[in-house]
């Protein structure tokens, strides 16, 4: 059985994910790290991830950007996995994730659910038939009124595996409303919209002459987010240090 810490257990993520534990008989949350202690969680929480002392095979983390330099000087020192949930990150931090890969695995994800992570794949074979034929692409992300990001690190993550396709020949435009000018063929449009209860929703449009093609994942629980997390902890408990990503985790089912 796979033994986790959950990094921020009380959030909505980790709620989600402690319960598709307490069903499945191969992992199991043996502590839970949150500034916030509701007392009805079926084990310890700690309030900083250093007090800690119960012994784990992986970390699985939803908190926030703030909390993950702490995180990664744990998993360093104490040589522990970590499937890296939280979006937002700076790029320092950023470099520091893949310093502690180094030391320890660390699976990094802007999106944990099967659905995105297939999709990403079919994108690059999408922007390498369509975009040399004068296709326009523009991105479309909604999430409910909590997020703090924008835009999301799902909407960047495949806007990145579009680009990647290209060559990284192309800028991303995030604001046009200063702008006077026709749209360069060499931008993506990335927008944004926050309001109510959205869990998560994600459109690439390529735009050509005369005709639209539609990509859309719909995430209608955060359960798909959770699954996938769960999934990923039982990759990773068994894996040596390395940067991975849920790529890794679809290649192994």
């Amino acid at each position: 059985m796979v033994k986790v810490i959950m990094h921020g257990c009380n959030g909505a993520m980790g709620k989600s994910v402690s319960k598709i534990c307490e069903t499945d008989i191969d992992i199991e949350i043996v502590a839970g790290i949150d500034s916030f202690d509701n007392g009805q969680d079926n084990y310890p929480i700690f309030s900083k991830i250093e007090n800690c002392n119960i012994k784990a095979d992986v970390i699985i983390d939803f908190s926030v950007a703030s909390a993950v330099d702490n995180l990664l000087d744990y998993c360093v020192k104490n040589s522990m996995p970590v499937v890296l949930c939280t979006t937002g990150l700076t790029q320092m931090q950023i470099e520091k994730v893949k310093d502690t890969s180094e030391k320890t695995a660390v699976l990094k994800s802007a999106n944990m659910s099967l659905g995105i992570n297939m999709l990403l794949k079919l994108l690059q074979n999408a922007a390498k038939v369509l975009v040399p034929a004068g296709f326009d692409v523009e991105l479309v992300e909604k999430h409910h009124n909590k997020k703090l990001d924008a835009p999301s690190g799902t909407a960047l993550a495949l806007a990145d595996s579009i680009n990647e396709a290209l060559d990284g020949e192309y800028h991303y435009v995030y604001d046009r409303s200063t702008k006077k000018e026709m749209r360069d063929k060499k931008e993506i449009g990335i927008s944004v919209v926050r309001g109510g209860t959205i869990v998560g929703d994600h459109d690439v449009i390529f735009a050509g002459n005369d005709e639209v093609i539609t990509f859309n994942h719909t995430a209608y629980s955060k359960a798909v987010f959770a699954k996938g997390a769960v999934q990923a902890a039982k990759f990773l408990s068994r894996k040596a240090k390395g940067l991975y990503d849920m790529s890794d985790v679809i290649g192994d089912i």
